[in-house]
């Protein structure tokens, strides 16, 4: 596994983690870099070379020239949470679902609380964009980078918050 940080960025320090099968992780420098995730090994290498795409593409959505990543990731999960991050990438920059919505696509339409928990167990926060999950009420739920960084998120796409 190899690792690099992004800093600065408009939503802080970035950890991000691969391997040849593609990106594991990209959390906020706040999140459990060494509480829910694992945190670099003595294994690890840190080489951003091997991560350079993401970190390009990611400076490109953040100065909005970029609306989709594109590469591939391989965040770790079961099944139905691989589902409903499947189902996180569908939505279209600039736009917003709510946990239901989800649950919908993904064919389990009573699952809204299943889906919430998948979401805040994502492992690639902004290229897996569990910022643009919202409350059926339209209002802004938790995120595990706090409140503040999601609507950041969704002001650089254009959505008022």
């Amino acid at each position: 596994m190899f690792y690099t940080w992004m800093d600065p960025t408009p939503v802080g320090r970035l950890f991000l983690a691969g391997d040849p099968d593609g990106l594991r992780y990209l959390l906020f420098d706040n999140e459990s870099v060494t509480r829910r995730h694992r945190v670099p090994s003595q294994e690890w290498d840190q080489h951003a070379e091997k991560l350079k795409e993401p970190v390009s593409q990611l400076k490109a959505y953040f100065s909005g020239r970029l609306k989709r990543f594109d590469f591939p990731v391989a965040g770790e999960g079961t099944d139905f949470q691989q589902r409903v991050w499947s189902a996180l990438r569908d939505i279209p920059y600039g736009a917003t679902a709510s946990y239901g919505d989800i649950a919908k696509v993904i064919g389990q339409p009573t699952a809204s609380r299943a889906v919430g928990m998948a979401n805040g167990r994502n492992p690639i926060s902004i290229i897996v964009p569990c910022h643009r999950v919202i409350g059926t009420s339209g209002k802004l739920v938790g995120y595990g980078g706090g409140l503040e960084r999601k609507k950041s998120l969704l002001r650089l796409e254009g959505v008022a918050v």
